[in-house]
Order: C-alpha cells, then structure tokens, then sequence
C-alpha cells in the first residue's frame, strides 16, 4: 500500500502524556495509532484526533505482532514508536508479591523488548524510524522500598542504550526520555508554578527528537520541573 505521511504507534496510551503525544503528532499530519489494554477510555481521543485504536496487551507476544501487522495493512509501516507503560509496585523486599513483581517487570521492560522488536523488524527493511521509550529517574538510581519499578526502568534504560548503538548506524533513530517528577493532569493539576511537567511541553521534546538532524542525534534526556531536585 502507498504510505504518503507518517505513522506514529504510542504503546500504552491514556490521557495524559500519550494523549498529549497523539494530539501532537496528528497535528504535524502523522497518523495515529494508540495502543492500550483498555482501549474503551481512548474512544474519546479516538473522535477528537481521527486515530485508530489497537487493543494489545504489551506482555503478549502474539498481541504485539498483531499490533504491528494491523498497523502494517492499515497505515504501512511505522515512522515512530513511543514506549510508554509501567508499572510500580511499592515495598520492602521483605514483603514484595513475587508474583506481581515479575508481571510488573513484564510490563516495564519485558513489553518494550517485544515493541522494539517488531519496530526494528520493518524500520531496518524501509531504512530509517524513530524508537523512543518513556524513562523515569528510577532508572538512573534505585530508591527505597522501589526495587521493582527500578529493576523494570533500569532494564528500559539498558535496552534502549544498546539498541541506540545497534540501530542508530542503520539510520533509525533510539532514544531514552527520563521523566524526573510528577506529570500534570485533570486529576493533579499544576498550580501555575510549574512545579510539574507540563505533558503538551514533553510532547513537543520527542517531536523534536524525531526530527532531529541525524549528525546531532541524542540517545537520552532527562525532563525535570525547575523545582525538582537532582
């Protein structure tokens, strides 16, 4: 099929920094496809920008390259992929549930290891694409009684450094946006200090690293409120 503008598929889409992206993104003529286990929260977003919308369970190896073949017939191949979900679990190792620690680690990195996957697969056969995956502080130091959302987000971080360096010479661009503080929203907004991101601005970043020239690329930026602590 004849592909005449971006695609752009944002993996774990809700309403706050994928929306953001989404509406971004469409602006800029891309079209969209978000991606989400519950895909009913997004029928809004759906209406408002003219996307489409891909149920799909990142931990599900079948549901990941199913995502993928969808995209593939009703849009071409991807031009940008944004990795977004996450899971935190909270508590001493003492006491942490085996159990939803390995689905949580599934989600935070296992997920963006399949994602990168099947993004890399048809990027290297068209020669070029961005891969961008949603970082946090936890994955540049551990914090207390925060031992699973670390393993996870320093996992992520590791993933996309090596793909950087695997993929960046065969002109697809990989990055790593850590997000350093609390993102505003309808259920937490922001005072008017700016004492948390604004999710329209942090958009605006990963647009620019997409289309950042290839002689300057950035693997890794860290986004963090005037008011957050190093």
């Amino acid at each position: 099929m004849a592909q005449d503008k971006e695609t752009c598929i944002i993996v774990g889409a809700g309403s706050g920094l994928s929306a953001s992206l989404a509406r971004l993104f469409s602006a800029e003529n891309m079209s969209v496809v978000l991606a989400a286990r519950d895909i009913q929260k997004l029928k809004g977003l759906r209406e408002e920008i003219n996307c489409d919308l891909v149920q799909c369970d990142v931990t599900n190896i079948n549901q990941v390259e199913s995502l993928f073949a969808q995209t593939d017939q009703i849009l071409g191949k991807p031009s940008v992929v944004v990795y977004n979900p996450s899971a935190r679990i909270r508590g001493d190792i003492t006491s942490l549930d085996p159990v939803k620690t390995k689905l949580a680690l599934e989600t935070t990195c296992y997920g963006a290891f399949l994602v990168a996957q099947q993004a890399a697969i048809r990027m290297t056969k068209i020669g070029r694409g961005s891969i961008f995956f949603t970082g946090a502080s936890a994955g540049i130091k551990g914090f207390p009684n925060s031992s699973v959302f670390a393993m996870g987000k320093f996992g992520l971080r590791g993933l996309a450094q090596s793909l950087a360096r695997e993929l960046q010479p065969k002109n697809i661009h990989v990055a790593h946006f850590v997000i350093d503080g609390g993102i505003s929203s309808e259920l937490r907004p922001d005072t008017g200090e700016q004492t948390l991101l604004n999710p329209d601005e942090i958009a605006k970043t990963y647009l620019h690293f997409h289309r950042q020239d290839r002689s300057i690329w950035s693997w890794e930026i860290e986004l963090r409120p005037w008011v957050e602590k190093f």
